[in-house]
């Protein structure tokens, strides 16, 4: 059922769309920062929900903005108002996206791979360059290979420890290549089809980066299926989207790729375990200390007399 639209998130939204009819008016299912009020066929209004939110937002617009400068053969959101701030929040509307997306183990190979071959080609601008993070594997601590072996291995336990860290070995023995536009969070809801099975656009590029395509490839098989990126993209491809995420599940390296301290280390711990749990591999023994010795009367007879 469409999820009603609170008073306060619904007066903001229409400060932003005035004309839109209120009728069709619904909440989008929410994510960790932004509340979405949908205007079906005319605009999506982004809300943000907390002050760090507020402050990222002029910033994310200025990736759609890049992106869809970018030539794209589908369609992506485009700011349709200036960010706009209410109190301690911050809303910006943008256009919207017609189609649906599909659920979770579905996908058209042929669709996808257009998909990623788009995202492949793209010509990085100075504008997507300027946006864009692009992240380091090293980088005084703070790269991404940084955070994973010094700061979240360890505070595994200790029977995940090892086969997570082989496993981040053979990523970090992957080829770099040239950064292309990765989107970041291919899953869910975020890629829209129309009813005749063909790519309408691709939603929500707050973790658009400039990165290993292969990434993007990985976020569509662990949504839609492995076997549907096998046949929708090259081996080399494949093989590296298997490596980023064999380690920790590529859906957490977002966090590790902002280049900053990860805020809630703990938070994201028990999220790692929980996907190497629900993932079913089998955790390393962990080696039990040996038992005590028995003294032998030889021993013990020695010992008294010591």
């Amino acid at each position: 059922m469409p999820r009603p639209v609170p008073a306060d998130l619904l007066e903001i939204a229409e400060a932003l769309v005035p004309d839109a009819p209120l009728g069709s008016t619904r909440l989008a299912e929410s994510g960790n920062m932004h509340h979405v009020v949908l205007f079906p066929c005319v605009a999506a209004v982004r809300i943000s929900r907390r002050p760090s939110a507020a402050a990222e937002l002029p910033r994310r617009v200025e990736i759609l903005r890049a992106v869809a400068a970018a030539g794209l053969p589908f369609a992506v959101p485009e700011p349709l108002t200036a960010v706009t701030t209410f109190g301690e929040r911050a809303a910006v509307a943008v256009s919207w996206i017609d189609g649906e997306s599909l659920p979770e183990g579905i996908g058209d190979p042929a669709a996808f791979g257009l998909l990623l071959e788009a995202l492949r080609e793209v010509d990085i601008s100075p504008e997507l360059q300027a946006v864009l993070h692009t992240p380091r594997r090293y980088a005084d601590g703070l790269g991404w290979a940084d955070i994973l072996s010094d700061e979240i291995i360890p505070c595994l336990p200790a029977q995940w420890r090892d086969g997570v860290r082989q496993r981040l070995d053979t990523m970090l023995a992957l080829e770099e290549v040239p950064a292309r536009l990765v989107h970041g969070d291919l899953g869910a809801g975020n890629v829209h089809f129309g009813q005749d099975g063909k790519l309408t656009g691709v939603l929500d590029w707050d973790m658009a980066i400039l990165s290993d395509p292969a990434i993007d490839g990985a976020l569509v098989a662990t949504w839609h299926g492995w076997d549907v990126l096998r046949a929708a993209t090259d081996e080399e491809t494949y093989r590296r989207a298997w490596a980023w995420n064999d380690a920790v599940g590529v859906g957490h390296l977002h966090a590790v790729f902002a280049g900053k301290p990860l805020s809630h280390v703990d938070g994201f711990v028990r999220s790692v375990v929980a996907w190497l749990e629900e993932r079913g591999l089998e955790p390393e023994p962990v080696p039990k200390p040996d038992p005590p010795r028995a003294s032998t009367p030889a021993q013990a007879s020695s010992s008294r007399i010591r």
